[in-house]
């Protein structure tokens, strides 16, 4: 019998008896097919996705979405009209950080496609017409400078002219501190225009998404006659760290959510994307004035 030096040298001269088995042509894989969920990390075809909403549909975190993607998921196809589309933002201060402010504007649009955080317009959702402004976290944050105030302001006040109802997705870091004092300025024309539009008792529906924060939160997302919210958005001023330090205290885990903030009532309801046309359509129906019935 013959012997084997060891079973390594008896693996290596086995004849092979098992057939070869034909290597197969791996299969080319679009860029963009599959979406990984940042939140659960299940993976999932990206149609099925975008067809949800960009909600996953495992566990239903919120994707980020651009403001083109949002007024396509609110309005209804044919019906958007942009409004104020000239505007363009300016250095009036001549900024720099690492970079010129002039610089990082360029940059920034170029990389978004946008002239500044914001799109105003009019359309309609389910039929009843609204002035809507969405704003977008890409552009620098979705901070607040001069344009954004501008075309908000403008846009409420066209809808408060011509007695339409309006919403205003918010998505923002805060004022843009590029432009310092101007920026902040923006908060209080904001509010003085919508609280033109109160006065024509006109309905005002801010959204608040997936970060809103700063000036914003402090001025017109706060402002509404119904305050609606996306589930596990972050609401607050100021930075958690920051307020820990302040208060020389933990806060809860939950602190600075939409779920938090429905609690302690700063919010009406979470709504979640796949809902909130609907949502927005029925509370302008709900909300319009009667008319008076003759006999």
């Amino acid at each position: 019998m013959p012997q084997i030096s060891s079973l390594f040298d008896w693996f290596a001269d086995r004849p092979k008896s098992s057939p070869s088995i034909q290597q197969q042509q791996e299969r080319e894989i679009a860029d963009g097919l599959w979406t990984k969920c940042e939140n659960c990390n299940a993976i999932a075809y990206s149609k099925d996705i975008i067809a949800n909403q960009m909600v996953c549909l495992e566990c239903g975190h919120h994707k980020r979405v651009s403001c083109h993607e949002r007024i396509e998921q609110l309005i209804d196809a044919d019906t958007w009209v942009p409004l104020d589309e000239h505007l363009q933002p300016t250095d009036p201060l001549k900024f720099k950080d690492r970079k010129a402010y002039s610089d990082r504007l360029r940059e920034t649009q170029h990389k978004t496609g946008l002239t500044d955080a914001v799109l105003t317009g009019m359309g309609k959702i389910e039929g009843s017409p609204l002035v809507l402004g969405v704003m977008d976290f890409s552009f620098m944050g979705g901070s607040m400078g001069s344009v954004v105030g501008e075309k908000l302001t403008r846009a409420i006040e066209f809808a408060t002219k011509n007695r339409i109802p309006v919403a205003i997705v918010c998505a923002s870091g805060g004022a843009r501190m590029q432009e310092g004092m101007l920026s902040l300025m923006q908060m209080a024309k904001i509010s003085a225009a919508l609280e033109r539009h109160h006065e024509a008792r006109l309905l005002y529906l801010p959204i608040l998404t997936h970060p809103t924060t700063g000036g914003v939160i402090a001025s017109f997302a706060m402002l509404g006659d119904i305050i609606l919210a996306e589930p596990k958005a972050t609401i607050g001023f100021a930075g958690r760290r920051v307020i820990e330090q302040t208060l020389r205290e933990k806060l809860p885990d939950d602190f600075q959510t939409s779920e938090y903030s429905l609690q302690k009532g700063f919010v009406d309801k979470i709504v979640p994307r796949t809902q909130l046309k609907h949502t927005v359509a029925q509370l302008i129906r709900l909300h319009q004035p009667m008319t008076a019935i003759v006999e």
